[in-house]
């Protein structure tokens, strides 16, 4: 079993590799999600993440719904985002409140693990935000906080907040894979160092282009993924997939298990955050975490994807 990661200072560990349920309730029914928790759980997984505006909490109800049947809760731990629910939007001092106290109820947990601000509201000034979730910390509904693609200016001024005694984000969740390592190389991942934020990045697999199916245009399908997946076409993606096939056989492993563990061998990433639609899906993720690429491995991936 892979070492458990910390995230930043909050006391949570987990296994470094996080199930993204934002298909759970929209293409996934509640029967098909449990079996991938269920998959996920088994070997050993430990870190859900969803968000209140997933299917507009269904992901939520389900990830609750599950946990409850199957009694996983004390070895589950809970990330959710709030600010994007259409009953909920943006993250003034109410609308945290009543998002939090929606998706504890969704969820059938007494306490939120790790809370995601879901983007940025400028609208509302951070200190009031916090404010608000401090108020919830003290109450014991949240146990510790991150934020959702902030801009390294609004992390630095979240930092300066926290060191006048606000709470302190402890992760930082964006969008990072092989195909589109800016903007997240760069200040955003400076930044993320220096303050000791667990990266949990999404889009790992780049909407599934890395697990190596979609290769012409005649694999690509008619819907929103595959219109993502055909923006990775070309002579660059094509290096890439190259580059990931050649480590994954010397590895004995899928393509996809690569890709994420060119992530984990980042300094700042902790767990990337990648979602499954079926169960024998979930053991090349989660393979990851057990193979570790030979510096010149790296070197390779890092010089295909430049």
């Amino acid at each position: 079993m892979p070492k458990r990661v910390s995230i930043g200072d909050s006391g949570i560990e987990v296994h470094p590799l996080a199930l993204g349920a934002s298909t759970f309730g929209w293409t996934l029914s509640t029967e098909q999600a449990f079996d991938v928790l269920d998959r996920f759980a088994g070997l050993g997984g430990s870190l859900v993440d969803t968000a209140d505006s997933y299917a507009a909490g269904r992901s939520e109800s389900i990830i609750g719904k599950w946990m409850d049947s199957r009694g996983t809760r004390d070895r589950m731990a809970v990330a959710t985002k709030i600010g994007h629910h259409p009953d909920h939007r943006g993250l003034s001092p109410a609308e945290i409140s009543a998002a939090v106290d929606d998706s504890l109820l969704r969820l059938g947990i007494e306490r939120i693990d790790l809370l995601y601000f879901h983007g940025d509201d400028g609208e509302v000034p951070l200190e009031e935000s916090l404010g608000a979730v401090d108020a919830l910390i003290t109450a014991g509904k949240v146990g510790s906080i991150g934020a959702a693609d902030f801009t390294p200016d609004r992390l630095i001024e979240a930092r300066v907040l926290a060191a006048n005694g606000l709470p302190r984000f402890q992760a930082l969740t964006t969008k990072y894979n092989l195909m589109e390592r800016l903007p997240f190389e760069g200040a955003p991942e400076l930044v993320a160092h220096a303050q000791g934020l667990a990266v949990l990045p999404y889009f790992g697999l780049a909407s599934g282009f890395l697990g190596g199916q979609v290769r012409r245009r005649a694999d690509v399908r008619h819907d929103a993924r595959g219109e993502r997946q055909a923006r990775y076409l070309g002579r660059r993606g094509h290096r890439v997939l190259a580059a990931v096939d050649e480590i994954a056989f010397a590895h004995g492993v899928q393509p996809a298990t690569i890709a994420l563990s060119w992530l984990l061998a980042k300094p700042t990433v902790v767990a990337p955050v990648v979602s499954a639609s079926r169960p024998d899906q979930v053991d090349a993720l989660m393979a990851a975490a057990s193979v570790e690429l030979q510096r010149s491995e790296i070197v390779e991936l890092d010089r295909a994807s430049a």
